[in-house]
């Protein structure tokens, strides 16, 4: 992916709408990206710099570039002109709350976001745990099998039918 998001970031360097960047999270960028919610490698994100958005799209540099062009200014409060009757009304209403209020809903959903992701990796945690419960017990059992008598079983059919075959 790394040469097709070259080429895009290329293709990009001298437009005033749109920034294709990369950042390295592994070194100096990795405090951005941990601001930003980066989990894995490589991310895409897009949108409002303040509320990036997961590209979810194809990785390919036909499907980052067709993404890519239709990209630009989006609806917010520095464009509401691109904005429908309803989003500005919600625009409205959140800057009417006043600043304190905004930040306390934005740490509420921050929560809710924060707890999603814990209760997720908890249930995900027990998945495995489970799984590797059943995947032990199944190889024991299996040992146990293997070790027992089905050899020689096995072993004494083959000879069994051997001999009546030789007759």
């Amino acid at each position: 992916m790394k040469p097709d998001w070259d080429k895009l970031m290329a293709e990009y360097k001298d437009s005033s709408t749109i920034l294709i960047a990369d950042v390295d999270c592994t070194a100096s960028g990795k405090s951005l990206c941990s601001e930003m919610g980066v989990k894995g490698y490589p991310s895409i994100k897009y949108g409002d710099p303040t509320a990036l958005e997961d590209y979810k799209g194809g990785r390919d540099f036909a499907a980052l570039k067709t993404f890519a062009e239709g990209l630009g200014p989006s609806c917010g409060p520095a464009n509401l002109e691109l904005c429908d009757e309803a989003k500005k009304k919600q625009i409205e209403e959140f800057t009417a709350m006043g600043a304190d209020k905004r930040e306390v809903e934005i740490t509420e959903k921050e929560s809710e976001l924060t707890k999603l992701e814990s209760d997720f990796k908890t249930f995900v945690e027990g998945l495995q745990a489970s799984y590797k419960e059943a995947s032990d017990k199944k190889d024991a059992a299996v040992a146990e099998i293997k070790s027992g008598s089905l050899g020689l079983l096995k072993s004494v059919h083959a000879f069994e039918k051997k001999a009546k075959t030789e007759l």
